[in-house]
This record gives C-alpha cells, structure tokens and sequence, in this order.
C-alpha cells in the first residue's frame, strides 16, 4: 500500500505543485533572504533536504515498512500500548567509592522516583583486578563503584530487595563474575535466581572496537559469553544475558549510521556464535538486549532507533530464520550523549539532555538514563541527579508524547530517515560480512578507523564553526569557577584495600583455592564456566582472583592500534 499522494496521477501532482512552489513562493523569498548555508547535513553525512514531501515515501508501503506496534517489523514500538501501558524504566547510572556510598546513592534515587538500578563499576573491577593490585593504585572508586568480592556486593545491594528492583550491570570482561555475585546476593536475600531481574552489558566485542576494557582475546572472550547465556536459560531466565552497546561506539565518535550497523552486526556476532554452540535461535533470543546513544541531532535520533528496530527484525527472521516474534525484537535501553555535554555553562546541558531523552522517548526506548549537568567536570552531585531525573518525569508525565504511540509515525521527514538509516546501516553489515564478520573487520582495524575518520570530520566541523556548540565555538560568557562539585575521598581506596585484607584473614582459604582449582580445570576444558564462576563467589574468591584464573587459561588480548 502506497504512501497516499506518492504514485500515479496524485504523485505527478505533487512533482508539479512542488515545482511552482520552488519558483513562485520559494525563489523569490531566498533571492531576500539567503539560507544559512548552501547544504545541510545530518551527523552520518547525509543531506538534509529543505522539505519532505510524499515524493521521498515513493516506495514507502505502510504495512511492510511501519507496521502496527508490537507487531513485525516493530518499526513502531516493541509493545502493543508501549507507554500507554507503563513508562519506560527510568535508571540513573551510577557508582562511585565504595559499596556503602554507592548504596546510599541509590536508595537516594529510589526514593526520588527512580524505577531501576544501573550500576557503574570502577575500572580495576571492570578490568578483572582487585583494589590491592598495583595495576588498582590511584583508580579505586573513581569512575564506579569498587566491587571486590561477594562481601562488597552484599553492601552494594543491602536493604534493596532483588526480587523486586531491576538493575542493570554496565560490566562486559568480568560481567560473569558480576553476575555470579548478584546471583549470589539474591540467594542471601531468599531470591531465587529465576526471580532476579536486569541486565549485564557483557558485550566484548565493542571494547574491541570503542573502548577497552578487555581481558582475554575474541575467542575465549566469546565462550564466556555463549557460557552465560546458556546458564540463564536454564537458571536466570528473566536475566538480559547481554546488552549489545552502541553507546560507547558513538561515544567513540561514531555517526548515527555506523552507531546501528556495527551494533547490529556485533548482535549477529554473538547470534551466530551461540548457535555455533549448540544454542537454537530462539532458545536464547528474545533476552538479547540493546543500548543505544541518544545524541544532539534530534530527528535522526528518532529516525535511528526505529531503523534499528526493523532492520533487526528483518535481520532474526530472514537471516537467523527466527521463529517465535520475541525474537525479532529490537528493545534497547537508552543513554543520552555523554560526549555532547559541555564544561562550558554546564547548565546548557540541562537543555541537551532534555532534547535528547525525548529523541529516545519518541523513538521508543524500553529504559532510559538522563545524564546530569555537571557530568563534564565530575561524578554528579546529588542536586544534578535529581534534575536529570526530573527530566524524565517531567517527559512521562507533562509532555504528553507518551500518550499515543509513535507520535511521529507517518511523518514525511521521520518515515525517509528511517528508511535512508535502514539502507545505510544494511551496506555497512554487507561490508562487513564480506569482510568475514565482525572479528574480522576489527583484526583490519576497519570499524575503528570508520569511527576515528568520523570523529575527525566531526571536530573539524565543530572547529571551523559549521557546527556550532553553545558555549563551545559560539555564545560564549566569561565563566567564574565551577559549582562544589563531588570529589571522591582518597582515603576510600585505603579502607577497601583494609576490608580486602580482612576478608583474607577470614575466609576458608582451602575452600577457595578449591573452587579456583575447579573453575580453572572448566577454563582448559568444555564445561560451562558460569557453575565454577558461581560457585568461587560463594567462597568469597575475589573478583582479581577468578579473573587470574581465567587470565591463565586464556591469555589476553593485545589491542591494534589503528593509524
């Protein structure tokens, strides 16, 4: 079914009556008054053109292309009454210092609204080392929260119950491990593990490509996580088993289009790969999750995540042969752009943050975190916080966009982006494949160097002032110092190092050397590391521990530097 007004005698219409338009109303008013520039351009390069009309939806067919929500291709939304039904999860990432600080913080944002937890670890954890390591010194609590074993994990969750929070673990190199502590957490609190509910991020493949916090190399890398998603069908099965990030590729400097086709084709990465495992497709499918950028330019931010949905979607069912239609949908959490915030007039960011958790709204994300105002100079205070959590309130709850679904469907401008980000992303996955896959096309240092050419194009745009950055390049104000701002205290990481001491003197020493033993013997062989995992934890081995086993059994990867 055509786009009314796109074929035929109605089309020529259209053509005809653009035309006069162009001469008689149009050329007269831009012979006064110039546009602003002779082209205008998204992000991903592409030409914005000066107005849509049904003539761009020529090949737009309604029913093949949009859809009904909660139906193939989901263009529209995953859920049949998407926020008419309920909001969207609002999370606030967040971790920092210590467990018992961290747990302030979130009960802090419980209490003002929050609906999930998102949980930010420190980058020792993140990297598989303990808070004593030197590799730790002068990194412990700084950016997340330090987690050296279960014990700390106890305090991070403590008087939050698991059975009724979701939270989501950014966590990709020790995300079994993280796992396995939750698990383990929830089991002092009598939750059963198929009561728990959130997300690990476990995505390695992106820390190849975009941010670096990887331990061991691709392929042991990828049996840990056919490993977990194996273990949560079977014990964990409300867990999201991964979440594919396309966040920190745009952070990288990515465009919108390359943010979905090397997001989507790390997704078939991980697809092919369990099913090389033994998995069926729709055995583990509908637990794949996604986490999307939300950045400045708001309409292809829209038009971006509604292409990812269908694409996805053609991608599990024609490519994959996916049976059950949980598999074929795209839900994906969002977070706004962290690299578009300014140390500038750091109030602006209010404003960028409002614009681009609506892009994500309108766009249909499943949860969603609003990054606060001060985030360009430090870990966010509490005042910050609450304001960027306001945000999302105020969009649920005052805008209105959340009372019909896809408000911006059918519109001529969003439907031709969203099929023009669709064929774009798609020639990029073709590349790839050709390339033989993701893996592959990382070895060549091709995705990397895609993202630095766009990053370059990017800042040169921003230094010449063809884009222009309030506060930035253009609008300036002379600035006093900034606001308090919150400062982590040193004297942290000297009583984690204290409490990890402690939990040495105290713990059944044979009992976990034991459990190493096991989960090393299941590293050099077949078994499914995630019982070994799981089963340390419990014995309060502590996450650097494990993570020397496993680095022993694996090795590590040396990354590529591209040029």
């Amino acid at each position: 079914m055509p786009a009314k007004g796109a074929r035929g005698g109605k089309g020529t219409a259209v053509r005809e009556a653009s035309a006069r338009w162009e001469k008689e109303t149009l050329g007269p008013a831009a012979a006064k008054s110039p546009e602003r520039r002779a082209r205008f351009e998204s992000t991903s390069g592409e030409e914005i053109p000066r107005l849509y009309t049904p003539e761009h939806l020529s090949e737009f067919d309604y029913l093949r292309d949009a859809g009904f929500p909660g139906e193939y291709p989901f263009t529209r939304g995953v859920q049949p009454t998407m926020y008419r039904g309920r909001f969207w999860t609002m999370r606030q990432y967040a971790g920092f210092g210590d467990a018992r600080e961290s747990n302030r913080r979130y009960r802090y944002l419980l209490d003002h609204g929050q609906t999930g937890l998102s949980v930010a670890f420190d980058l020792p954890t993140q990297m598989g080392y303990d808070s004593d390591s030197a590799m730790a010194f002068g990194e412990v609590g700084k950016v997340g929260v330090a987690i050296d074993s279960l014990e700390d994990m106890e305090v991070l969750f403590g008087g939050i119950p698991l059975g009724k929070v979701s939270t989501s673990m950014t966590i990709n190199s020790t995300a079994a491990i993280l796992l396995a502590m939750y698990i383990a957490v929830g089991e002092k609190q009598r939750v059963a593990a198929g009561d728990l509910n959130g997300t690990i991020q476990n995505d390695i493949l992106k820390e190849y490509i975009a941010r670096g916090t990887y331990i061991f190399p691709p392929a042991p890398s990828m049996r840990v996580i056919t490993d977990i998603f194996a273990f949560c069908k079977e014990r964990v099965p409300r867990w999201n088993t991964i979440s594919i990030s396309g966040y920190h590729i745009r952070e990288a400097g990515s465009t919108a289009v390359q943010e979905i086709a090397f997001t989507l084709a790390n997704g078939i990465a991980y697809v092919q790969a369990a099913i090389d495992a033994g998995m069926s497709v729709d055995s583990f499918a509908s637990r794949l999750a996604f986490f999307f950028n939300s950045h400045n330019d708001f309409l292809e931010e829209i038009a971006k995540f509604r292409a990812a949905r269908r694409l996805w979607a053609k991608i599990m069912r024609d490519r994959f042969h996916a049976r059950d239609p949980r598999s074929w949908m795209l839900r994906f959490h969002t977070q706004t752009a962290g690299s578009s915030l300014t140390a500038q007039q750091p109030d602006n960011n209010i404003v960028r943050v409002t614009l681009q958790a609506l892009a994500a709204v309108l766009g249909g994300t499943q949860s969603l975190h609003t990054n606060s105002r001060d985030e360009a100079l430090s870990l966010p205070t509490e005042e910050s916080v609450r304001i960027a959590l306001r945000t999302q309130q105020l969009i649920a709850h005052e805008s209105g966009v959340a009372d019909t679904i896809d408000p911006l469907g059918g519109s001529y401008c969003i439907e031709s982006l969203t099929s023009a980000m669709e064929r774009q992303a798609a020639e990029y996955i073709g590349r790839i494949d050709r390339m033989g896959g993701v893996v592959s096309a990382v070895d060549a240092g091709y995705i990397q160097k895609e993202i630095q050419d766009a990053s370059y194009r990017y800042q040169l745009q921003i230094e010449r002032r063809d884009r222009i950055i309030v506060g930035v390049n253009e609008f300036l104000v002379k600035e006093g110092p900034p606001p308090a701002l919150l400062k982590v205290d040193p004297r942290i990481e000297k009583e984690q190092r204290r409490r990890l001491s402690s939990l040495r003197k105290r713990r059944d020493a044979a009992g976990v050397r034991a459990a190493l033993d096991d989960l090393g013997d299941a590293c050099r062989g077949k078994r499914n590391v995630m019982v070994p995992i799981l089963s340390a934890v419990r014995a309060y081995a502590t996450l650097g521990e494990i993570s020397d086993v496993m680095r022993s059994v694996f090795g590590t990867h040396q990354g590529k530097v591209t040029v």
